[in-house]
């Protein structure tokens, strides 16, 4: 069972202004089998307040996955990638260019998404668009590839390919 937390970045969903659809989301997605949301906030789009929680997530509650949603675009208030950059140690930009590479064939503003991904020790942070729907449609296309890469984390030995 892999721990997951989810981080909402948004300046009105962390005043209350706004309920958080997205999360809710995310969590639908991931089957209950493979995935607990052991962890949940929401935080407004300030770089310190996201990378503060992206570490304690990390370091103190060493969950196995972070999905962050909202503030992965190009607006001036869009910190989510700059904070996620400040704590990984080791990109995984395949996964980020998967999301986009699909969402393009939807949407052209897709090209616009500065999401990342990357790991902080044992941990894999996956930016997630704002939107419940993107948040949806992005998730499910790297969804069958993290059970494997989580295990690798984890320090699986098991051979990737088939013979």
């Amino acid at each position: 069972m892999f721990r997951v937390g989810i981080l909402t970045v948004s300046d009105k969903g962390a005043r209350g202004q706004r309920q958080d659809l997205s999360a809710a989301e995310i969590e639908k997605q991931l089957p209950s089998s493979l995935y607990r949301v052991a962890a949940y906030a929401v935080v407004p789009d300030e770089q310190e307040a996201i990378i503060a929680r992206l570490v304690e997530w990390s370091d103190q509650q060493h969950l196995d996955l972070i999905l962050t949603t909202g503030g992965t675009g190009v607006s001036p208030r869009d910190l989510t990638p700059e904070a996620t950059q400040a704590v990984i140690e080791r990109p995984v930009p395949g996964l980020a260019e998967a999301m986009r590479a699909a969402s393009l064939a939807s949407t052209p503003h897709a090209m616009l998404s500065r999401a990342q991904a990357g790991l902080r020790g044992s941990t894999l942070i996956i930016n997630l668009p704002g939107s419940p729907r993107a948040a949806r449609e992005n998730l499910g296309v790297v969804l069958p590839a993290l059970p494997h890469a989580l295990e690798k984390i984890q320090g699986s030995t098991a051979e990737c390919g088939s013979p």
